[in-house]
């Protein structure tokens, strides 16, 4: 931009701290504010891959692609699908030069990043409460603690639940209809073989047909997560009488839920080495689109909040912090540079929110689950790699565009 911007982002999830990167490559200043009292303040969740037609082109606008490639587990691509009783329906094993969607946990994503931009950039303990427009595309925000901030730029990484979001429009995420229980197992491979030996490498992904699912995953460090995934009432703890801390109760509950399964399935239902955490899955909109507004805008969860099936959700994030980053440096006004990032990042998060909120209703409904309804992981693969092409191409092929690296 010609004229200097005070740019403030909301949030420094790996959306954030990636518009940051791209930003402070450029020479722009940015000051980013996150409710969390440091990077490692809380538990991020499990893993995520980073796919090559986005996440991977984001981390490599920023520079970081062999630091990604170096953390990032190539076995992990491993897919198997189960039906309830045990029996693999298909599986995959990624090749050893396969480098299309390796995993990574997200708190050493998150990790990576924040290691990355300059020091001070991140205002940790810094909770917004409200962003009160001033005219001419300013916003103060105001922060729990009393304390206060202005903006020439305002971009909301801030997630779901967004503080930001309501500047552009009043959609709220809504519940799915269904709910996973996160639970963890560590140092499986000693302390739980039979889980290692169930999941093997990667994901492993079972259903029942009656809106009753497992998914594990490896993560680092010997450990898996799984997810309990349940077709339910928002309230199904209440209405189950139970106190989510109590772990015996959970645990015969879930049995009780998935008493009709395997028992080397129920295996993931018990024994958890970090107890049961709820999780609501929520989506907004899609596709969800706003009135371009002079001085703020949106990325990540905070702009197209979908469900977890595709992993497109942490892509789009960082490819969303990687584009905008870039049109701000590249175009003259912030306001051109908004423009040119929302014209692509509209229509592409609306059309894939799209496509992974049907996914996760199929995945959950009653009845027969064809096998046919699945990505077949090795054609993704090939899709992530010919679409990273064709992003390059266009790109390179754009007025005035600077080439990827």
């Amino acid at each position: 931009m010609k004229s200097p911007v005070r740019i403030a982002v909301v949030g420094a999830g790996p959306g954030g701290l990636m518009c940051a990167r791209i930003l402070q490559r450029h020479g722009i200043e940015v000051t980013v504010y996150d409710a969390d009292a440091s990077v490692t303040a809380r538990d991020p969740g499990g893993t995520l891959d980073l796919h090559a037609d986005s996440g991977q082109i984001a981390m490599q606008d920023a520079g970081l692609l062999a630091e990604f490639m170096a953390l990032a587990r190539l076995e992990d691509q491993a897919k198997s699908r189960l039906d309830h009783h045990g029996n693999v329906l298909h599986a995959f094993a990624p090749g050893a030069e396969d480098a299309a969607a390796p995993e990574i946990d997200r708190g050493q994503l998150r990790a990576l990043l924040a290691a990355h931009v300059a020091p001070g950039t991140v205002r940790w303990g810094h909770r917004l409460t409200e962003a009160v427009p001033l005219g001419g595309g300013r916003h103060r925000l105001e922060f729990g603690g009393g304390r206060s901030a202005e903006a020439d730029l305002l971009i909301g990484a801030d997630g779901a639940w967004s503080r930001v979001r309501p500047l552009l429009s009043d959609a709220v995420p809504a519940y799915s209809g269904v709910s996973f229980i996160d639970v963890r197992f560590d140092d499986v491979e000693h302390r739980h073989p039979e889980i290692a030996a169930l999941v093997g490498d990667g994901h492993m992904f079972a259903n029942d047909g009656q809106g009753r699912a497992i998914i594990a995953q490896r993560n680092s460090d010997g450990r898996i997560r799984a997810y309990l995934g349940l077709r339910t009432g928002l309230d199904w703890p209440e209405r189950a009488g139970l106190d989510l801390a109590d772990a015996a109760a959970v645990g015969r509950y879930l049995l009780g839920e998935y008493g009709h399964w395997a028992a080397e399935l129920q295996a993931l239902l018990t024994g958890t080495d970090g107890g049961y955490v709820n999780r609501p899955l929520h989506a907004l909109p899609a596709p969800l689109t706003w009135e371009h507004t002079p001085g703020v805008t949106l990325l990540g969860d905070a702009a197209h909040l979908m469900s977890p099936f595709g992993g497109f959700g942490a892509n789009f994030a960082l490819l969303d912090g990687a584009e905008l980053g870039r049109a701000i440096a590249e175009e003259p006004t912030a306001d051109a540079a908004i423009r040119r990032y929302e014209e692509v990042m509209l229509p592409r998060s609306g059309r894939h929110a799209t496509g992974a909120n049907d996914a996760l209703a199929r995945f959950f409904a009653t009845g027969d689950f064809a096998l046919a309804q699945v990505p077949d992981p090795e054609a993704e693969h090939q899709r992530y790699r010919e679409a990273a092409e064709d992003y390059r191409r266009d790109r390179a092929a754009a007025p005035g565009s600077a080439a990827v690296g």
